[in-house]
Formats: C-alpha cells, sequence, structure tokens
C-alpha cells in the first residue's frame, strides 16, 4: 500500500472514530492508536492547557506508562511542547538527543535513542490552542517526514472539538476538586462530634444544633425513628458539655414497670415496700454534676410523669417511701421515636411535660434522608466487624453498595450494621458482594434480576454483580470486560441483554 493510501486509510478511520460517540479520553487514545500504527510511531502522546494553571498535561498516550504521563506537565513556552502551545506553529525536531530545547520531563525517552524524530503540531480552536498532539519515529528522509507533519496537521483539525470539549471537562472537574477541597476545610473548622459518622447535610444541621445546645443547661428531647442514633447524638451533647466529666446515666424507661421504673429513676427507703431490704440510690442522684438520658420516654408511666415533672422544674425529689427532699444537679435529655403530640392526644403523655422537655428539640435524620452517608457507615462497619470477627474484609463491591443506598433502611443506622455485620462473616474473599446481603435487600426489583429458587438467585445475582463490575472497570467496554471475564462477545451480549444491563451507561466518563 503506497503512503499517499496509509494515510487516506488512516483519516477516514480517524473521522470513525470521532462519529464512534465515545468517551473523549477513550476516542482520543484511539486516535493515538490508529496513528501510531498507520504511521509506524513509536510513542506519541496528546496534551491539553488547563487555562487557569497555565499549565500543559498529558492526557492522552500510546507507549507511555501512567507515571510517564504524569510527569509529563509543561509551563507554556517550556520545552518543545511548551514552545508549540506559545506559539501555535508545529515544530519538528530531527534528532531529539541533539537537541537541548527537548526536555524528556517524562523519562521515556534514553540517551542511546539517537536519530528519532519528534513531531509536535498544535490543536486550534480558531486562533486558541487547546493542545498538542506530538509523536516520535525514526525517519529515513526528511520528505516522509513532512507528510507525517501535513497528515497530523489534518488531525489535529479533526480532533479539535473532541479536544475542546476535553479540555472543558477537565478544567471542570479540576474545579470542582478545588471546591470540594474548599468544603472539606471549611467543614473542618465546623463542630462535628467525634462520635457520631456522617456528613450530609441533614447531619452538618444536626451537629450545628448539638454545638449550640451543648454548653447550655437546657432540657433537650431528640426525635426520629428507631436506630438512627439518638443515644450517640446525647452522648455527644454530654460529653462536649461542661458536663463532661460528670456522669452519663441512661434509662430506658420502656424497660421496666411503672412501679418498679419509679425506684429506679428516684431510689426507695429501706422498707419501702416487700423486698426493700436497704436503701438505695436512683439514677437521678447517680447521674449528680452530670447528664441523665431518658430513652423512649414516650413509655412512662402516668405516675412517674407526674413525680417527673418536679425533677424537670425544681430538679428536687423524695425517694420511695421517703420523705426528706433530694436535690440534684443533673442536666436532662429525652428521646422518643414516637410522635409525642398524638400521645397528648392519646392521654398518654401529659401535656406540661411535653412542652417542659421540648425546649431544645432535635430531629434526627433517618438513614434514607442521609444516604449520602451510608457509604462512610458501611467502610466504618465493615472494620469493625472485621476486626472483631479476625478476618480481612478490603472493600464493598460497586453492586453492593448499589444494594445498599437503594434501599430504604427502616431499622435505619442499627439495621445498616447488622448488615454488615452479617456481611462480613459470610464473605470468603475479602470482598463483601451483593448475595452477602440480607434477601430483604436482593429483591429482584433492586438487583434487577428474576428467580424462581434459592439456588437461581444466587446465580443470578453474582453473574449480574461480575457483570457490572467488569463493565464499570473498563469503561462500557464490552469488549474488554467479556475478555476478563472469559466469555465470547456473542455470550456477552446475551448476557448483558438478559439482565437488563445498559453497558453504555458506564462509558460516562
Amino acid at each position: 500500500m503506497n503512503s499517499a493510501k496509509a494515510h487516506e486509510d488512516l483519516l477516514y478511520e480517524i473521522s470513525q472514530i470521532i462519529v464512534d460517540n465515545k468517551p473523549l479520553k477513550e476516542m482520543l487514545e484511539s486516535v493515538l492508536v490508529k496513528t501510531a500504527e498507520k504511521l509506524d510511531m513509536k510513542r506519541g502522546m496528546i496534551s491539553i492547557l488547563d487555562r487557569k494553571t497555565n499549565e500543559i498535561m498529558i492526557r492522552a498516550a500510546y507507549g507511555l506508562s501512567d507515571i510517564w504521563m504524569e510527569t509529563g506537565r509543561y509551563k507554556v513556552g517550556e520545552g518543545i511542547t511548551g514552545q508549540v502551545v506559545e506559539t501555535g506553529e508545529p515544530m519538528f525536531v530531527d534528532n531529539i538527543a541533539a537537541e537541548p530545547r527537548f526536555l524528556n520531563k517524562t523519562g521515556s525517552w534514553r540517551k542511546d535513542d539517537g536519530g528519532i524524530s519528534f513531531l509536535c503540531i498544535p490543536v486550534k480552536s480558531g486562533n486558541e490552542v487547546v493542545g498538542t498532539i506530538a509523536f516520535d519515529k525514526k525517519y529515513d528522509n526528511i520528505g516522509d517526514a513532512e507528510h507525517d507533519i501535513r497528515v497530523l496537521a489534518i488531525i489535529s483539525a479533526m480532533i479539535t472539538q473532541v479536544m475542546r470539549l476535553y479540555q472543558a471537562q477537565y478544567e471542570e472537574k479540576q474545579a470542582l476538586k478545588v471546591e470540594n477541597i474548599r468544603l472539606h476545610e471549611e467543614l473542618k473548622n465546623r463542630f462535628k462530634p467525634a462520635n457520631i459518622i456522617g456528613s450530609s447535610k441533614a447531619m452538618m444541621d444536626v451537629y450545628s444544633m448539638v454545638e449550640q445546645v451543648a454548653l447550655t443547661n437546657t432540657s433537650v428531647l431528640i426525635l426520629g425513628e428507631s436506630g438512627v442514633g439518638k443515644e450517640l447524638i446525647a452522648q455527644a451533647i454530654h460529653y462536649n458539655s461542661k458536663r463532661a466529666d460528670g456522669p452519663f446515666v441512661k434509662f430506658n424507661c420502656a424497660a421496666l414497670p411503672e412501679n418498679l421504673a419509679e425506684v429506679e429513676l428516684f431510689g426507695c427507703e429501706k422498707g419501702a415496700y416487700t423486698g426493700a431490704y436497704k436503701a438505695r440510690n436512683g439514677r437521678f442522684e447517680a447521674a449528680d454534676k452530670g447528664t441523665i438520658l431518658l430513652d423512649e420516654i414516650g413509655e412512662l408511666g402516668a405516675s412517674v410523669q407526674a413525680k417527673f415533672l418536679r425533677v424537670i422544674q425544681e430538679r428536687e425529689f423524695e425517694k420511695v417511701g421517703g420523705n426528706t427532699t433530694i436535690r440534684v444537679d443533673v442536666r436532662i435529655i429525652a428521646a422518643t421515636n414516637k410522635n409525642l403530640l398524638d400521645e397528648i392526644k392519646n392521654k398518654t403523655i401529659r401535656e406540661e411535660l411535653y412542652y417542659r422537655l421540648s425546649v431544645f428539640p432535635i430531629i434526627v435524620p433517618p438513614l434514607r434522608d442521609r444516604k449520602t452517608d451510608i457509604p462512610l457507615l458501611a467502610d466504618f462497619f465493615t472494620d469493625k466487624y472485621s476486626r472483631k470477627n479476625s478476618k480481612n474484609i478490603k472493600r464493598i463491591s460497586t453492586t453492593a453498595m448499589d444494594l445498599l443506598i437503594d434501599y430504604n433502611w427502616p431499622g435505619n443506622v442499627r439495621e445498616l450494621e447488622n448488615c454488615i455485620e452479617r456481611a462480613v462473616i459470610f464473605s470468603t474473599d475479602g470482598v463483601i458482594h451483593a448475595y452477602h446481603l440480607p434477601p430483604s435487600l436482593q429483591t429482584a426489583g433492586s438487583s434487577r434480576t428474576q428467580h424462581t429458587g434459592v439456588l437461581d438467585k444466587v446465580i443470578e445475582t453474582v453473574e449480574y454483580e461480575m457483570i457490572v463490575e467488569k463493565l464499570k472497570s473498563a469503561k462500557g467496554n464490552m469488549t474488554i470486560a467479556a475478555k476478563e471475564l472469559g466469555l465470547t462477545e456473542r455470550i456477552m451480549g446475551l448476557r448483558v441483554k438478559k439482565h437488563g444491563i445498559d453497558y453504555k451507561a458506564y462509558r460516562k466518563p
């Protein structure tokens, strides 16, 4: 095949690559590979200009490792690449070993690479240089080099729009990274309890309220569904208050019958009731100079509520069977998963008790309203139960994490913790897979599989997860994913169709 025909075929194939609608980076890499093959190039690279930093970076390469690409950074005007960007004119170096302007920042060219030439062509949008396309090659005569420079100039024009989009995309990502760093620094300066995991906006609002109330002596009412972590919020208030060195006493109002709850809270004198062989102190006395958490306050009996009202108001009470008034310095925090206004209507909670407790209410959001915290919590529990069970779980698979995020979590953080503990126990390969999660998370809808029996369910779920994992790592490339799974492209296509997987969705850059 003559040189003109080879160049013509190359330009046609590159035009097909551009219209193939691949991700931008993959498209540029394909252009380099095809050009290198057709023109017998040794190495090649496409660089873009970051207009904010004035830095030129290699974003696609042929014959260069990732490390070499990372080190290949230039300022405008620096080296051959920098001068091409600065002047907007192509440059040809006949012998890189004898060219002082050739800086070899990638480290991929050796001193004994004698006779190797270097071509660098600007990629321009109007009068603005977006980046460069460059190759090296050994030439027998300067005429061949001139032909290649003309071909590269045409290719440069063909990929201008792709490069412009890639440049904008890269700069947007960099701006997001900078903004993310700024937000993280801002969060570092914000109050965050050490005992609670979560950085969602919903939880940041809760932290703000904890910070505001912690240094006061105000009674706090913590509201939220079962399992959201109300006790942790109470602990955060106590340990960030002036009472942090004092006791933190907990009492579950639903744990005991009404008469025993009264004794447990206020204590009793000797002989106050059958079996009271000696006087004993209650939880309020134990919490003196500290904090008491009354969990499930909605379950407190009517007679105890009346006595409790006095403690809230006056911080004083008498033991059961006694007449000596005892004064305590205690902060009261109450928690409940009930709607206390409904309990008032049902006559199970005294209205005045509710209003004295709810001076400063804090509503803890359910896990379904703070789903961005699920990966953090899942990783924390994975590490916790890996150590507890002497296992080395390295990660949670993408499909498993998708199921965790999609699930509604009626049991909230407590349910998530139990779920991860179970998965850690089942895992045998250092990874938590989707099929290690409870059946409640693996519905036909959430796992995108249909099944008729237990064995079918496991097989379908494992197959689906493996295909999705490989498609994600291959960025939607069906050929690569099929090869890694040991499947033919035809079988891969059938499996993807069977599971209703949109492989193009994984091509997003």
